[in-house]
């Protein structure tokens, strides 16, 4: 049984489920989900998920797994992806890893180990609260104070990981960064990267913004809360849910909502660069095009021998 993925990589908004979906049709295999949003049911506007149709010509693997009111942390996707692979390859299937959450694909990819500490909500909800009133950089003191190492490596305006390190040592005793190691993964794999010029992509994603808007999000998100979910669960803080919830609870206006997620999400894509460097020896990178045929041809001859089971 071969053990073999390629794991396609990149900023929001850079082609990268176009790709894989027009690979997966044109060589075989199934789409194993490496984004930290799209796992969450009802939430399919905002986070650019795979249509229905899409799903049903290609198997696709943690999409929709589980409630927005749930916590979902790096070792469940550890342990979701790894079962995920594990039945595709024991029907001799080849698979393909997607999505921008760098913190999923490189603790698969680098066989991480993580802990598995069950959320503490109330201490989550004071130490959001403390860096609404404190702001984030006094928040991210806190952390630098038990865990400098963590620190260096979360950016101070990712609350929700800063959160989750400070949650992490206040239940364990041992600081975050101590629990993650890293180890060579059972498997191989080809990892592909998608290079976007930095104003093509800002455009991008203006124009999937709008797209979002005009394609219903805002009821979506009405939908999520008149269904139960809570404004401060943690699927809630991602990126143009916060915004729209703020819309909807008077905070600012429709427009202001629009303005800010693309802003947050022109950030976030700078961010998960951080991830996924251009000198990084292990990623191969394919410059991105609009014509989605001349970019799955580039691909598909550099992923051919792997799909067969070939020597690289």
């Amino acid at each position: 049984m071969l053990r073999r993925l390629v794991a396609i990589v990149g900023p929001t908004a850079s082609g990268k489920s176009a790709i894989a979906l027009e690979l997966a049709r044109r060589l075989g295999g199934e789409i194993v989900n490496a984004d930290s949003r799209q796992v969450y049911r009802g939430m399919d506007i905002g986070t650019a998920k795979p249509s229905v149709a899409d799903r049903r010509g290609v198997r696709h693997h943690l999409y929709d797994i589980c409630e927005a009111n749930d916590s979902y942390s790096l070792a469940l996707y550890q342990r979701d992806a790894r079962g995920a692979l594990d039945a595709v390859w024991a029907r001799d299937s080849f698979a393909w890893l997607v999505g921008g959450s760098g913190q999923y694909a490189w603790g698969l990819l680098e066989s991480w180990t993580v802990p598995e500490v069950p959320p503490d909500e109330p201490l989550r909800a004071e130490l959001h609260a403390f860096a609404e009133t404190n702001g984030p950089d006094a928040l991210h003191a806190r952390l630098a104070a038990i865990d400098p190492l963590a620190a260096e490596r979360i950016d101070a305006r990712n609350v929700r990981r800063v959160v989750r390190a400070i949650e992490v040592y206040e239940r364990t005793g041992a600081p975050i960064s101590s629990w993650q190691t890293k180890g060579a993964p059972d498997f191989e794999y080809l990892l592909f990267g998608v290079r976007t010029d930095i104003a093509i992509l800002d455009r991008r994603i203006d124009r999937r913004v709008d797209e979002m808007f005009e394609a219903g999000f805002v009821a979506e998100v009405e939908g999520l809360l008149a269904s139960g979910v809570s404004p401060l669960a943690s699927s809630m803080s991602s990126i143009g849910y916060g915004q729209v919830v703020a819309h909807l609870q008077g905070g600012i206006t429709l427009n202001d909502a629009i303005e800010n997620t693309k802003r947050a999400t022109r950030r976030l894509a700078r961010r998960q660069a951080q991830w996924f460097r251009k000198e990084d020896p292990r990623i191969s990178w394919v410059d991105d095009a609009d014509d989605i045929d001349l970019q799955a041809n580039i691909f598909t001859g550099a992923c051919t021998n792997t799909i067969r089971g070939e020597r690289r």
